[in-house]
């Protein structure tokens, strides 16, 4: 019966220590999960941040790729403008120059051709009631066959050629005298337009004839 007794107590005893064990065991797992959940959780913010972090930086890429973009592009384009109104503004400003040194020339070219072929091509009766001699009138046909035997082409190569020279010549070797071709030699490239037009000029005024020949200079 004593044995009996301590079996019991024991067994009361072992049941209370084993419950003790098995609430501790359940407590220590308990923190463990909670502890667990917070790093967790913890790990989990941190990659939102850091998914938030990639996110900025990837739009931040992709705009300064698009503004690089952006700027070559309007960098070539203004480039190639650029070179367009130069060109244009060179292009202008050549054809003025070439205007203004050519028009009164080709002007005169073609009064002088004008008034030679006029006359060439007058009935002998009336050339002789204008001109009264023989030797005026063979003049002016020799000018005009002199000038019809030059095409226009010629002529604007002889125009070029002679602007050509005189850009090349230097103020210091500029010899007025030396450049200036007589009037009456009509071989002369250096001045063949201007020694077609004073030579009409010249049998104008030997004629009588009462012509003013309105050149340009």
């Amino acid at each position: 019966m004593e044995s009996s007794m301590k079996n019991e107590l024991y067994s009361d005893i072992l049941d209370m220590s084993n419950l003790q064990s098995s609430l501790r065991s359940t407590i220590n797992t308990g923190n463990n999960d909670s502890q667990d959940s917070d790093w967790c959780d913890l790990w989990s913010d941190d990659g939102d941040l850091c998914h938030d972090s990639t996110d900025k930086l990837d739009k931040t890429s992709e705009i300064d790729r698009e503004w690089q973009r952006r700027h070559d592009q309007f960098h070539t384009i203004g480039y190639r403008d650029g070179l367009m109104a130069g060109k244009e503004a060179s292009a202008q400003e050549g054809f003025n120059v070439g205007f203004r040194d050519s028009v009164y020339v080709g002007y005169n070219w073609g009064l002088v051709r004008g008034i030679t072929s006029v006359f060439a091509s007058l009935p002998d009766g009336l050339k002789e009631r204008m001109v009264d001699t023989k030797e005026i009138q063979n003049k002016f046909q020799h000018l005009h066959e002199s000038l019809q035997s030059r095409s226009t082409v010629e002529m604007l190569k002889v125009f070029h050629d002679s602007l050509s020279k005189k850009s090349e010549e230097s103020v210091e070797n500029d010899n007025s005298s030396s450049c200036l071709a007589d009037s009456n030699d009509l071989s002369s490239n250096d001045n063949l337009l201007e020694n077609y037009q004073k030579e009409l000029q010249s049998l104008i005024d030997e004629s009588g004839l009462k012509l003013h020949l309105d050149t340009k200079e």
